[in-house]
């Protein structure tokens, strides 16, 4: 299995300290080898502040960095920053962009077994001409995929969960909602858990939109007109798929037992339960690519970033779930 490329994320947040501290806990944790594109300096500067000892080494190929894993945190390319923690600017947007777009190719390609992406500031990221909501759309694009095509789950150990709109008002959840958009994105996650978890019997739990999932249709009929029509068409299809189940239930430690997934018709139906079960361990994972992506389930955390108080758990969580789910793309 080749390497995994790692992107620094933004220079002025927790991403170099948290991958350094990664790598630090690299034989603990069972990590697979990975590098990360750029940012040399910064890192060495992040771990000095957060009292690692660790050494950057420059390598020249990804095939360079699992001989180097060992003694060293493998860095592919000289583009560099300086590290000012907290203080996030436009060159250092300009360097987070370049190692996400570059470590994204060398997965597209083969010579990286995954991308795990750092915290960007999409703010900041704007400003230097990104022009998506975030990652996830961008590696859709990069893939030359439909954006519909690329499926945001937040995983950790208590809980799956998928938004099936993600980065959008909430005023403009009903209006995104369709039969074939839950369809579409079921089977993915179906897929996915398959290949990817090797779950070989998918079982999925779809939220309701309204309170009480609409009551049939007292508050609200999205439950009648869409979601349970595209259950009933998944069911036929011969998925197992449960639903439209009130969302304040859903999450319950109970029904947890009964689903591998729970698709959620909104951004912060899915991610409010992952964050409040599983903060410090939840990892973002797009599915439907051609190739593996996983991210830590947090932001840059400027406010915090060179203290020593960020936590690497979530980082070393995103570096396993990648290294374990490229292990079984591997095999197939």
């Amino acid at each position: 299995m080749a390497p995994l490329a790692v992107s620094l994320g933004d220079p002025a947040g927790i991403g170099p300290e948290i991958i350094a501290e990664s790598w630090a806990r690299r034989s603990e944790k069972g990590l697979a080898p990975f590098f990360v594109v750029g940012g040399a300096r910064v890192l060495e500067a992040a771990a000095q502040a957060r009292g690692l000892e660790l050494t950057v080494e420059r390598i020249a190929e990804p095939a360079d960095a699992a001989a180097a894993f060992a003694r060293a945190l493998p860095v592919l390319g000289s583009e560099d920053g300086e590290y000012r923690p907290g203080a996030p600017d436009a060159d250092g947007a300009r360097l987070a962009l370049h190692s996400l777009v570059e470590a994204t190719a060398l997965a597209r390609d083969g010579r990286a077994g995954a991308v795990v992406t750092a915290p960007i500031a999409k703010g900041e990221l704007a400003k230097v001409g990104f022009d998506f909501p975030g990652q996830t759309e961008f590696l859709a694009a990069a893939c030359e995929l439909d954006p519909d095509d690329a499926v945001m789950m937040l995983a950790g150990p208590s809980l799956r969960a998928v938004p099936l709109t993600v980065h959008c008002a909430l005023a403009e959840v009903a209006s995104l909602l369709t039969q074939d958009l839950i369809e579409h994105r079921a089977r993915i996650v179906h897929a996915a858990l398959r290949r990817d978890f090797g779950i070989a019997e998918p079982r999925l739990a779809v939220c309701g939109l309204n309170p009480h999932a609409g009551e049939d249709g007292r508050f609200g009929d999205e439950e009648v007109r869409i979601i349970e029509p595209a259950i009933a068409a998944l069911r036929a299809a011969g998925l197992s798929v449960s639903g439209p189940h009130p969302a304040d239930a859903l999450f319950t430690p109970r029904a947890r037992t009964t689903y591998d997934a729970a698709l959620a018709m909104y951004h912060d139906q899915a991610l409010v339960p992952l964050k409040a079960l599983d903060f410090d361990e939840g990892v973002n994972v797009t599915l439907g690519l051609p190739l593996v992506r996983t991210s830590p389930d947090h932001g840059t955390a400027f406010d915090i970033a060179g203290q020593r108080l960020a936590d690497p758990g979530a980082m070393i969580a995103a570096l396993k779930m990648a290294g374990d789910m490229a292990a079984r793309r591997a095999r197939v």
